[in-house]
């Protein structure tokens, strides 16, 4: 089974718009648990435009499913990962001020950082997992690293969906048999959605978790939170 994991980073844009503790996020990361999701993701950057670094101290008292923490691996990063101990980490190659994680890792430019840096995550009980795009030597360059999973980048997947399902989803489809041949786990997030989402999980063999948060929490303004996330969890069902 695929496992959904939550994004919450909207409801904190949400809450910080107005300062104060409305919404609650670590209420929301409870109801997401107790409303079916599997995990909570959070993705902490440096101007804490949504999620602050108190965020991910308070969150890891009440998250009891899967913590993931999302992120550039800086030294603040890393500092987060030793004292909250997530049971994954993601890396991401957002440069600071970057509006959203729209590029995956270039494995061959970044070999030697990635390898140190995976390894010194793994040495914390981490499981570990790189944003990347569909690029065969790309993923032969991160199964080197020692890393456990890849997430598949999907924003070309989804702007492509409506005009050719069968065309967007090729190319992960052809990188998810290379990762089976290297070993690799396989997540996957960016825009993935009720539309489209139900067709990217029947094609991609041994899918094992998705992160969403902008489309499920819009979503959820209109079905409300309980029933988006059993919505998508049937998707993935």
């Amino acid at each position: 089974m695929t496992k959904l994991s939550v994004n919450i980073n909207k409801i904190a844009t949400i809450r910080n718009a107005r300062g104060g503790d409305v919404p609650n996020l670590v209420k929301i990361a409870i109801d997401c648990q107790e409303f079916g999701a599997d995990g909570i993701t959070v993705h902490p950057r440096p101007d804490q435009r949504h999620i602050t670094t108190q965020d991910v101290y308070d969150l890891k008292e009440v998250v009891n499913t899967e913590y993931n923490i999302e992120g550039y691996p800086n030294e603040r990063f890393f500092k987060l990962l030793q004292d909250v101990r997530p049971e994954q980490a993601t890396l991401v190659p957002d440069p600071p001020g970057v509006l959203t994680s729209n590029a995956g890792w270039n494995t061959l430019e970044h070999f030697d950082f990635l390898k140190e840096t995976i390894s010194k995550i793994t040495d914390l009980g981490i499981r570990t997992s790189i944003f990347i795009e569909n690029d065969q030597n790309l993923l032969e360059l991160a199964a080197k690293t020692g890393v456990d999973r890849v997430e598949f980048y999907t924003g070309p997947f989804a702007e492509d969906y409506p005009n050719d399902p069968n065309k967007a989803i090729a190319p992960y489809v052809e990188s998810a048999k290379i990762c089976k041949d290297l070993g690799l786990g396989i997540n996957a997030g960016h825009d993935l959605s009720l539309e489209n989402l139900k067709f990217f999980k029947e094609n991609i063999e041994g899918l094992l978790e998705v992160s969403i948060g902008h489309a499920l929490i819009s979503d959820a303004l209109y079905f409300g939170l309980e029933n988006t996330i059993n919505m998508y969890k049937n998707l993935l069902n």
